[in-house]
């Protein structure tokens, strides 16, 4: 059933503003995000593209709250999630918040249920409330008969799947991907291509994906890359 994340398909979800965040190489410090300002509203997909080094992945880490600025303030429909506690954090990062990437990060020795059901576990839910939730979007995904396979035991594509299904597990109105298919190949990651697509639109999640894989991007419903630490668009 799709979840209903705010009152409409344009309604704002999360608001950065003037977000800065630089680090120090050999004592210099080197500014990788500046004022940078984003809008995301609620279902739209976007497509972070552009050489590796320009702050592609550090802007995906702090809109996942996985980072903090240095200054700069993200809103997620209308409160600054920086200014909670850590604890605040993680709890708010893993209820509203899925990640995808390019290396799954999965438990090989568990199962595809095991393993995606661990935000469920995470957030409070009872093991067998979870391995229903985990096997609902296991088989959405296309892993009917994988579901108590090893994920050790599963191809690149079904483990990325998997991946998938645990980002996805708690229907989190945000998912962001970092290069979620720079690991497949061509047919497994068109596959994932058009299953990102799919359910971006059944959740109506935000979709944020960093990618060097023109092709996906060329799906996004818009494109973006980082100038000088700030945001331009790709036409």
């Amino acid at each position: 059933m799709k979840q209903n994340y705010d009152s409409g398909p344009a309604a704002k979800l999360i608001t950065v503003r003037r977000l800065c965040k630089s680090f120090t190489n050999g004592g210099a410090s080197i500014d990788i995000l500046k004022d940078l300002d984003l809008d995301l509203s609620t279902g739209e997909s976007v497509a972070i593209v552009g050489a590796s080094g320009i702050g592609k992945s550090t802007l995906l880490h702090i809109v996942g709250t996985l980072d903090r600025p240095d200054s700069g303030e993200l809103l997620f429909k209308g409160e600054d999630v920086f200014s909670y506690d850590d604890l605040k954090l993680a709890r708010f990062r893993n209820r509203s918040v899925g990640f995808v990437f390019q290396f799954h990060h999965l438990l090989p020795e568990f199962s595809a249920v095991e393993n995606a059901m661990m935000p469920a576990l995470i957030n409070g839910a009872s093991r067998q409330k979870a391995i229903q939730a985990a096997a609902k979007i296991l088989v959405r995904v296309g892993l009917k008969d994988r579901l108590n396979y090893r994920v050790g035991k599963l191809s690149g594509g079904e483990q990325q799947r998997v991946a998938l299904a645990r980002a996805l597990v708690l229907k989190p109105a945000l998912l962001l991907a970092d290069e979620p298919t720079g690991n497949l190949d061509i047919s497994n990651s068109e596959q994932v291509h058009s299953l990102l697509m799919e359910l971006n639109q059944e959740f109506s999640m935000t979709l944020v994906v960093v990618t060097h894989n023109t092709e996906l991007a060329s799906f996004m419903s818009r494109r973006v890359t980082i100038v000088d630490g700030s945001l331009t668009p790709v036409t």
